[in-house]
């Protein structure tokens, strides 16, 4: 409990986006593993939230331009339908040292809000079957709880089917 309040009272730089922007969230803290094979898997399972209601945050290169795809834990990345949804012809992964130069955080807490250079985003179109949803909040171990809408709003994000589900 006293991680949780400390996460939310320091903030992050999501958190204090979030709050400079008068966006009504909920910060969740919980004890990370470094082991864990998948930190959003993780977030989901100790949080006690569906995995399909907790996001996480990616770095793509589309054509040379440096995006964000935001996907449920428990699906993939459609790279090609990100490039098509982008109007480009080929996207992969960013290397991990740039985007975390990029966004100004660790993989495995890369947060969509409060990055260092804001890129452009896509949200997995799925994020707006809810009410609210679980990204990261910008370190491992510490998510927030916002509406879809708002991290629309904060991330100028176009949403789309970008994602395959897990079977």
């Amino acid at each position: 409990m006293a991680k949780k309040k400390l996460a939310g009272s320091i903030g992050t730089p999501a958190t204090v986006a979030l709050r400079a922007a008068g966006v009504v969230f909920a910060a969740h803290a919980y004890a990370h593993d470094p082991s864990a094979p998948s930190y959003g898997k993780e977030a989901a399972q100790l949080l006690g939230v569906d995995p399909q209601r907790v996001f996480k945050t990616l770095m793509i290169d589309v054509d040379g331009t440096l995006m964000v795809a935001i996907v449920p834990v428990n699906g993939t990345l459609d790279l090609k339908a990100v490039a098509q949804v982008t109007g480009h012809k080929k996207a992969t992964m960013a290397e991990a040292a740039l985007a975390q130069r990029r966004t100004g955080y660790v993989l495995g807490g890369i947060s969509p809000l409060g990055q260092r250079q804001s890129s452009p985003t896509v949200l997995e179109e799925s994020a707006l079957l809810f009410d609210t949803i679980y990204v990261s909040g910008g370190h491992r171990g510490f998510d927030v709880e916002l509406a879809p809408t708002d991290l629309i709003a904060m991330t100028q994000a176009t949403t789309a089917k970008i994602a395959h589900r897990a079977q």
